[in-house]
């Protein structure tokens, strides 16, 4: 009787740690620039730092596609690189000022910049002028006309220049710096699964939680064992699996990225799970979290399966709808049910061995349970 009770009361906690598991898939998954990748002319034409602050920026507001702050930012000062009135120092006849050209309280522009001013880099000082500030500046206030006009994209860029042909020139703009990129079923899968382990210890020469844990390629290797997709075990051996990416090709949900010191030198891999995010098994004493993998020992990425291109939205964009946010992995955790399905593969593998000791390792992996999900970028209430 002693056994059985035990038994129930740890399959009862099971399940709660499940639902508690479905709670966190859901959490971190993206908004605003889910489903959007840059085209080759958006790759082209906007830097680096430009394109990545406008697609964090996105992820804020639900609706608001990347693209459209890009395209403003194009429109306005040709992403910072203008070198007219405002852009740089003080402000344009209009009163409008930085890489965004909000109004800065000056001129018939208003003071829009100031009632919706972030601190995007988070260094005390939010200025105009700062790109790191500009961006998500706009981006907020795009969100509260998006708001106040039901979710009218067009609607919502003509509250930010009141002008039907800015509008115009901006969408179509817009529809021509992303294209939608799925995933494919199988990486949907992997990602699931590797989401499913957030919270898991790093364990070197891990492949799972009967042995403690993950190391960075065992999680690889796992999710994609999961999803019927048989990939060597090791970081370097899966980088030279490839079959590799081109430099500048869009990252999709359910591929690789690896860092190194060199092609023959590969000393960590993660799975994107979104733009600029991974998810993996960092170090030793960390846990299995989401992270961006902008870094300077970026090596390159491999996809192992195929994804499925349907072009750029332009149409829906050009007619002032938001094209699909969500990524790939949205839509398959997209109700509680399908992320608590996903939730319970972890605990498929407690159950097939000893409950007892089982119970003991999940018991500690959720105690000392900590994720890292995307910073979050608020922005004031307008007054």
């Amino acid at each position: 009787m002693r056994s059985a009770a035990i038994a129930l009361a740890a399959i009862l906690l099971l399940a709660m740690l499940a639902i508690a598991a479905a709670t966190s898939v859901l959490t971190i998954l993206p908004g605003g620039a889910g489903a959007l990748v840059p085209t080759a002319q958006a790759s082209a034409g906007i830097p680096p730092a430009y394109l990545a602050r406008y697609q964090l920026a996105a992820q804020s507001c639900p609706g608001l596609p990347w693209t459209v702050l890009a395209a403003i930012g194009e429109v306005e000062s040709d992403h910072g690189r203008s070198t007219a009135p405002g852009v740089h120092s003080g402000a344009n006849s209009a009163g409008a000022a930085g890489p965004m050209q909000m109004g800065i309280g000056t001129g018939p522009a208003g003071d829009a910049f100031w009632r919706f001013a972030v601190d995007g880099n988070a260094d005390g000082i939010t200025s105009p002028y700062d790109p790191a500030d500009a961006i998500p500046t706009a981006a907020a206030y795009l969100c509260q006309a998006l708001a106040d006009h039901g979710g009218d994209l067009a609607a919502a860029v003509f509250a930010y220049n009141h002008a039907g042909s800015y509008v115009e020139r901006v969408l179509t703009l817009a529809g021509s710096y992303g294209a939608t990129v799925e995933a494919t079923p199988t990486a949907e899968q992997a990602v699931i699964f590797a989401l499913a382990q957030l919270g898991t210890p790093y364990r070197w020469g891990g492949d799972g939680l009967e042995e403690g844990g993950f190391d960075c390629s065992g999680l690889v290797h796992a999710a994609y064992q999961a999803a019927g997709v048989p990939l060597p075990r090791t970081a370097q051996t899966q980088y030279d699996a490839g079959p590799h990416l081109p430099a500048d090709s869009p990252l999709v949900p359910g591929d690789l990225v690896f860092f190194g010191a060199g092609p023959a030198n590969v000393t960590h891999v993660g799975i994107v799970v979104s733009p600029g995010q991974m998810v993996d098994a960092p170090h030793t004493g960390a846990l299995v979290r989401v992270e961006p993998y902008t870094r300077r020992t970026y090596l390159g990425a491999t996809r192992p399966t195929e994804p499925q291109r349907t072009g750029p939205p332009s149409a829906q964009v050009r007619a002032g709808r938001s094209p699909t946010m969500l990524t790939p992995i949205a839509h398959a955790v997209s109700s509680p049910a399908s992320a608590i399905r996903a939730a319970f593969i972890p605990i498929t593998l407690l159950l097939e061995r000893s409950l007892d000791v089982r119970l003991l390792s999940v018991t500690s992996r959720w105690t000392n349970r900590k994720t890292t999900s995307p910073r979050a970028i608020r922005a004031r209430a307008p007054t």
